[in-house]
């Protein structure tokens, strides 16, 4: 029999799965509604939040079903890329650090969106088809245990093969989300600190206005490494897989999806004042 910590813990996952799909359906029925108004394709911003929006919804949807694994690691690991992406962007349209690399990439980002997200979808597919039987090692044998734990399985995973999944699927988008958000950090926080020291009227909107940027990009990227540094207690099993710190770490994976959907709405003004606008149609 479950104990009720167990029990508790698939009530809340359902929740948060419900939630999860709620809060990432509204982005695409924001952005949807301003694609049929306006009769034209979506900016490249939206088509990304569009994109990592229906990452996380797949996440949502597939994170019960343990046959469906080798799902729940592309659309997992599809929604990394997507936020990393997404970072990549702000970065480069933001930042005002003068480099050739950045100006060159000014230019042809919005050219570039597409290409990164046919990049994301065939490295997601690599990633899982190859990992496929190992994949099920590690987390079939995780579930297993977690309900079952009188059943033993023939496959096991080594440290070093562990650690090779782990390397191989989360290390370079977590590169690359890091590198952009340190130097977007550094560049809203120098510019704001320049233009505090340089204006001499009424508040400066502009400063408002990077200070936000700021905030959101600095909990974006706690949010994210926060949410690697889960990842990797669950991968190598720091805690027992009946424990309620290892219960507590997969909510808070599931979780991470939710949470910074919400501040992706809360971070830009023209969704926020849509979903304000949606949410009163409802009433």
């Amino acid at each position: 029999m479950l104990e009720s910590h167990l029990v508790s813990h698939l009530v809340l996952t359902v929740i948060q799965s419900l939630f999860g799909i709620l809060v990432n359906g509204i982005i695409l029925i924001v952005n949807g509604t301003d694609l049929i108004k306006q009769r034209k394709k979506l900016i490249p911003l939206d088509l990304l939040v569009s994109c990592l929006a229906i990452s996380r919804m797949g996440i949502q949807l597939v994170f019960f079903y343990i046959n469906l694994l080798v799902v729940f690691t592309f659309v997992n690991d599809l929604g990394l890329w997507f936020a990393t992406w997404l970072s990549v962007y702000y970065c480069i349209k933001i930042a005002t650090i003068a480099h050739p690399l950045l100006f060159w990439l000014k230019m042809k980002i919005s050219k570039l969106v597409p290409w990164l997200i046919l990049v994301s979808l065939l490295y997601a597919c690599s990633t899982s088809a190859v990992h496929v039987k190992y994949k099920w090692a590690f987390y079939g044998e995780g579930f297993l245990d977690l309900f079952f734990p009188n059943v033993t399985t023939h496959i096991k995973l080594t440290p070093t093969l562990q650690s090779a999944f782990l390397l191989a699927e989360f290390a370079l988008p977590f590169f690359i989300f890091l590198i952009s958000s340190l130097l977007l950090i550094f560049s809203l926080g120098r510019h704001a600190w320049q233009v505090r020291n340089t204006w001499t009227g009424p508040r400066n909107p502009h400063t408002h206005a990077y200070l936000r940027a700021f905030h959101s990009i600095l909990s974006f990227l706690a949010l994210y490494l926060c949410h690697y540094l889960i990842i990797a207690l669950i991968f190598f099993q720091i805690f027992n897989l009946r424990s309620f710190l290892f219960l507590f770490c997969t909510f808070m994976v599931g979780s991470y999806h939710s949470i910074h959907s919400i501040t992706l709405i809360l971070g830009n003004p023209r969704m926020k004042q849509n979903v304000k606008a949606l949410l009163l149609l409802r009433k």
